[in-house]
């Protein structure tokens, strides 16, 4: 029982000291029509190296996307309901903004840009995504470290983006901000009320 004790606690020990590593990510992504681009990953002091496409096969079939995308419009009611009922519970917004910018600070940028346009295809729920989003963008915009563009498109249904850059942030940090906003009140009441929507 002892040596199950010692080797459970052993086994939290060098969890945590993993997940106390930075983990620095290099990514150029862009999404038009489809999604593109690249990621890098380094940790472990550099020993671990990675890179990968995570859109290279996506571009590859434009049918199913196509059959996708017209199945998901026929069902956008009740989600943009369901969406636009949490948007408009004021102390949900603002607790979501305020994890929003902890995780932002808690991520070291560098050399990043970020251009994204946004639509819902219909403009008085694009209006009450923008009010959530809005106040964000201009706050990033603030921002020294990276060059943050957000664009509301009021009359389709668009999701645009173009981005890269090189962040680097420590795994331990980010679940401690999650796990803050999971176990937040505030957000389980909005989930709640979603779910009722």
């Amino acid at each position: 029982m002892n040596a199950f004790l010692i080797g459970v606690f052993a086994f939290l020990l060098l969890l945590l000291f993993l997940l106390a590593l930075p983990i620095k990510i290099s990514f150029q992504v862009s999404r038009y029509q489809v999604f593109q681009g690249h990621i890098k990953l380094r940790w472990f002091f550099g020993l671990v190296r990675v890179r990968f496409n995570p859109f290279q096969v996506k571009t590859e079939s434009t049918e199913p996307t196509s059959k996708t995308k017209k199945t998901r419009q026929k069902k956008p009611g009740k989600k943009k309901t369901g969406v636009i009922s949490v948007i408009r519970q004021r102390a949900f917004r603002q607790r979501v903004i305020r994890f929003l910018r902890r995780f932002w600070y808690a991520i070291h940028k560098d050399d990043m840009k970020l251009w994204l346009r946004l639509g819902l295809g219909d403009p008085a729920a694009t209006g009450q995504l923008w009010a959530v989003v809005g106040p964000a963008s201009g706050l990033l915009a603030c921002n020294r470290e990276i060059q943050v563009t957000i664009e509301p498109d009021f009359l389709d249904s668009t999701f645009e983006l173009d981005s890269h850059g090189t962040v680097q942030f420590v795994p331990l940090r980010l679940i401690g901000l999650l796990a803050g906003l999971l176990l937040s009140p505030t957000v389980w009441r909005g989930v709640s009320q979603m779910r009722k929507a």
